[in-house]
């Protein structure tokens, strides 16, 4: 079997003998590789399944060796680039070794922490109650619970920390090193101090010990169970266990409507009205398209679309096509031509004379952001407003996600989806589980495999596992022209040739941030403030970059601040924002509502499902056909 089948790609690559390129030149098919701007398709071989020959390499197959041992290590590895790792390393090594100042600094604080420790747990053996020597920081909720504090877990769990601590210390504040390589090392270190947490074993987590004297050790039994359940679904790529009752079209994304238009990569969705009359400006959705678009039509209690649907809203939607292998040159510019711009020229079919109320969720809120400013440099007055959820437009602090974005680790990456044609949606949950691993990965070990419990899936945790695949062109581009160069905040992003500003927006903008935003982060989406100029209507409300969007009225322990920032007025930070906003309990829903409202020309009739006279016949019901594809 050759590693190209092992992988799941169609067809064999051999291992050993390299495809090369036509000798007549490269073809529409197999183009020269560009170095620069590296989008190029596979080898022959690897596009078409055909084993290449045995002829000399021509010039530019060099290169093409160079990808493809690239991209089979990478298959193996997750994609994780070995420079991007050993080089911030190196880094920080060589830099600490010429520091004996911070070396000095972190042996007497190893000393301290030595003797910290020693003094709690004298005190603790002697005294029950007695106070920890170090907290555990705010969000890490692994110790919470009365059974940490008797001895001798509490000394388990504050060693731990101490430990953390330390090496925190140790691989922070080097004089030297790289903020990037800094963050990476400091990561990397977390996340294998992590794996030898004393939660994640049974002989030093006192949950565990009492539910196995209570239980007879009945919850290893499930716990192995569990655990050959989940990898056995991982090796068929089946969905996670509890994810049976979630079906698209039957109990999720249910919201009637019909498909009015259909292209190589989206369908639009008319929703039906449930109103007697509806505001007159539409409402046209664009979704992220690194998942399907349901998460803004889940269940339907907790369905954005029917809630606006339900207030008197004409609401069209785009379900992105999950593309394969074929759709590998599609780029960033077709989802706003192909996407965006064909849904705006059909909405204005259907609803002729009208503006539009634009609204774009996390990538696809970029990419309406980049169309919004395309529109308005060549003096197109499409849009009544523009509503960005969880959303950036200024890259240059993207979070944690920096971590595995330079040009090493795109590099890498790049090589591994030119040779699949795609990003898999496998990678990607990855990347996210790795930033959120004590809740994604650690706390999921202790309570389905240590303990044995199984945590019913939601709507929203299954919708999170139907991923899908980012075509090869696509994500290189978005990577580096937004992440890595920041090309859209910095002026440099071109439409049809010609650059884009974001300040030429006219239209009204609603941003909405969310707390714990591990995607977005919030300060980043607020970054709009310093590049447009029109109104804004900025809102940060609790929960993270899908909760916090999906946070229906009536959603318990919801709140929100929200300010609005007029044209002209001065602009704040965030720290200052976030201190000064009024909070409101509740659902952000309802405010963004009377926001929509307070923008439109108010009730008019209900416009038809779809143009048959146009072309724009109804070609199946909602949710159609691109959402069911796996």
């Amino acid at each position: 079997m050759s590693i190209a089948q092992y992988v799941g790609l169609e067809g064999s690559v051999p291992a050993l003998s390299l495809p090369v390129m036509p000798a007549g030149g490269p073809s529409a098919e197999t183009p020269k590789i560009n170095p620069d701007s590296r989008q190029s398709a596979p080898p022959s071989g690897a596009s078409d399944g055909q084993s290449g020959g045995q002829r000399a390499p021509e010039p530019e197959s060099a290169a093409n060796w160079d990808r493809l041992f690239r991209a089979y290590v990478g298959t193996l590895n997750g994609a994780l680039s070995p420079h991007g790792l050993l080089l911030p390393y190196l880094d920080w090594l060589l830099h600490l070794g010429f520091s004996p100042g911070k070396q000095w600094d972190l042996v007497t604080q190893a000393f301290r922490e030595a003797m910290r420790f020693a003094l709690y747990a004298a005190r603790s053996s002697l005294v029950p109650g007695t106070p920890p020597a170090v907290e555990p920081p705010p969000q890490d909720h692994r110790f919470a619970g009365p059974e940490w504090q008797q001895w001798p877990f509490s000394l388990y769990y504050q060693w731990f920390l101490l430990v953390q601590h330390w090496l925190h210390s140790a691989t922070s504040g080097v004089d030297g090193v790289t903020r990037h390589d800094e963050q990476v090392v400091n990561f990397a270190a977390q996340q294998l101090l992590d794996i030898f947490a004393p939660t994640n074993f049974p002989w030093t987590n006192p949950k565990v010990l009492k539910a196995a004297f209570e239980q007879g050790g009945s919850n290893f039994f499930r716990g192995i169970t569990n655990f050959q359940e989940d990898w056995a679904r991982a090796v068929l790529g089946s969905k996670p266990v509890g994810a049976e009752p979630f079906q698209v079209g039957k109990t999720v994304a249910i919201t009637p409507g019909k498909i009015i238009y259909r292209n190589r990569l989206m369908e639009l969705i008319q929703y039906a009205p449930a109103t007697e009359t509806v505001q007159a400006e539409p409402i046209l959705i664009v979704p992220a398209w690194i998942m399907k678009y349901y998460i803004l039509d889940l269940s339907p209690q907790n369905s954005l679309v029917k809630y606006l649907v339900e207030q008197g809203h004409t609401v069209f939607m785009i379900s992105w096509k999950n593309p394969g292998r074929k759709d590998r040159e599609i780029g960033l510019d077709d989802y706003r031509s192909l996407g965006v711009m064909e849904a705006l020229k059909t909405v204005a079919v259907v609803c002729p004379g009208r503006k539009v109320h634009a609204v774009g969720y996390c990538l696809g809120g970029t990419t309406l952001a980049i169309t919004a400013a395309a529109l308005a440099r060549d003096g197109e007055e499409r849009l009544r407003t523009v509503s960005l959820l969880a959303a950036e437009t200024d890259f240059s602090e993207p979070g944690d996600l920096s971590l595995f974005i330079d040009e090493t680790a795109l590099t890498f990456l790049e090589d591994v989806m030119w040779l699949r044609g795609f990003l898999d949606s496998k990678q990607m949950a990855g990347a996210f589980q790795l930033l959120r691993a004590n809740d994604l990965i650690w706390s999921r070990v202790e309570r389905e495999y240590l303990l044995g419990q199984r945590e019913p899936l939601n709507d929203l945790m299954a919708w999170n596992a139907d991923g899908t695949r980012l075509p090869y062109r696509m994500h290189s581009e978005y990577l580096r022209k937004m992440f890595l160069h920041n090309d859209l905040a910095e002026g440099r992003y071109r439409v049809a040739g010609r650059p884009i500003s974001l300040r030429n927006i006219r239209a009204p903008i609603f941003a909405v941030g969310t707390v714990r935003d591990h995607v977005a982060p919030w300060q980043s989406v607020y970054k709009i403030h310093q590049l447009t100029e029109t109104d804004l209507t900025f809102v940060l409300t609790s929960g993270g970059h899908n909760a916090g969007i999906v946070s229906e009225p009536g959603h318990p322990r919801r709140s929100y601040q929200v300010a609005t920032r007029e044209s002209g007025d001065r602009c704040v930070d965030p720290q200052t924002w976030q201190a000064a906003a009024p909070r409101k309990e509740g659902s952000w829903w309802p405010a963004w509502r009377a926001w929509l409202f307070a923008h439109s020309a108010g009730p008019a009739p209900a416009p038809p499902m779809g143009c048959p006279e146009k072309g724009y016949s109804q070609l199946g019901d909602a949710p159609g056909t691109y959402v069911l594809q796996e």
